[in-house]
């Protein structure tokens, strides 16, 4: 009924060694974590550059000073409604708030600012915005070739690999990012909002890299947040 084992134990100094090597890493991986949840990655010959509508003012503002500087042809805002209690200006939705403050910004009078709407949805805002860009150039006739993603912050990672779902292999997407404003990136635990930021960014990415699995292009499982057409 009964054996004898042996169970190999650290001794203090093991432990102290493990321990030393566990700080390193967790050190390591906080100091990285901006870097690797912020990348900076333009897709070459991009001609389309994809604001997503939620960022604030601060972050509008880069975005339309990258639109200036860089080599495109159109700017694409995206976002779905927004809460009427927040809705100073009676935007109704984030696609065209963002579209008027890019255009307030200093965007190139001659470029088109086209604000592009996404509807409710509960769950995939990131990506359902990313369908209706995506049905937008097929509506409109544009090809995508390639398109830049402008996002913020410790958010781009995710929205980059949801864009690059809902696109597939047909579109290069880069991405493209703008710098926090209200805390030190290289130093986001120092603050609440940088730590409840990154660590909440970091849940979502893992999330959707295991779990997040869209319907086929074009079907109703993708585009569960859009009203179906009537018959």
């Amino acid at each position: 009924m009964f054996r004898r084992r042996e169970v190999w134990l650290p001794t203090v100094w093991g432990l102290l060694l493990v321990l030393v090597i566990a700080a390193a890493l967790v050190i390591g991986l906080a100091r990285s974590a901006y870097d690797l949840l912020a990348p900076h990655s333009p897709a070459p010959g991009a001609r389309t550059l994809v604001v997503e509508g939620w960022l604030d003012l601060a972050e509008l503002r880069q975005a339309a000073a990258t639109a200036r500087n860089g080599h495109y042809d159109r700017v694409l805002t995206t976002g779905g409604p927004i809460d009427p209690m927040m809705d100073a200006g009676n935007w109704r939705n984030y696609a065209v708030r963002a579209a008027a403050q890019l255009r307030a910004s200093g965007s190139p009078p001659a470029m088109p600012v086209i604000a592009v709407p996404a509807p409710a949805s509960a769950q995939d805002r990131s990506y359902l915005s990313a369908v209706m860009v995506r049905e937008w150039a097929k509506q409109n006739g544009v090809v995508l070739g390639a398109i830049d993603l402008y996002s913020a912050g410790v958010h781009a990672r995710r929205s980059w690999l949801v864009y690059r779902m809902a696109f597939g292999d047909t579109v290069e997407v880069g991405v493209l990012t703008a710098r926090p404003a209200d805390y030190d990136p290289q130093r986001w635990w120092t603050s609440s909002v940088g730590a409840k930021t990154t660590l909440g960014e970091v849940l979502g990415l893992a999330w959707t890299k295991c779990c997040f699995r869209p319907g086929p292009a074009g079907s109703r499982d993708e585009r569960w947040g859009v009203p179906a057409a009537p018959r």
